[in-house]
């Protein structure tokens, strides 16, 4: 059984977000402003059922899914495309595939010494961020 990923995390490191965003077409001026913003991530279960919230001081993004059931999702306040999504785990990771307008596309959390890992990728273009357990939660 994969480590549970649900708890709030504060991002530490993040690397080349601006090439990733750059495969997914976000105009120069998004691309700055989210250059400067520390996130938050919040992760739920129930079940089968996951909610992953994405917060900070200037745009917040939730996603829920069931593992393994496909699902429409509209990538509001990101890059604003509509993508099919399966989530589906890959050992100790929950990978998710989006099939859309982009090729390549999606990401993968897991954890590893009591960090949260997730990579985002799109169209070749791959950005590896690192979170840490909110001191406050």
């Amino acid at each position: 059984m994969p480590a549970s990923l649900c708890d709030t995390w504060d991002i530490m490191s993040n690397v080349n977000l601006e090439g990733y965003m750059t495969a997914l077409g976000i105009s120069p001026c998004l691309r700055k402003i989210a250059l400067t913003v520390k996130v938050k991530k919040v992760i739920e279960q129930q079940g089968d059922q996951y909610t992953i919230k994405t917060t900070s001081k200037v745009k917040n993004y939730t996603i829920a899914f069931r593992v393994g059931q496909e699902f429409e999702e509209f990538t509001k306040g990101l890059d604003n495309r509509r993508v099919k999504s399966l989530v589906t785990w890959e050992g100790n990771k929950l990978v998710c595939e989006q099939i859309g307008e982009k090729k390549n596309r999606g990401w993968a959390h897991w954890i590893e010494e009591d960090k949260l890992h997730l990579e985002l990728y799109c169209e070749g273009e791959v950005c590896k961020q690192i979170f840490k357990k909110n001191a406050n939660e």
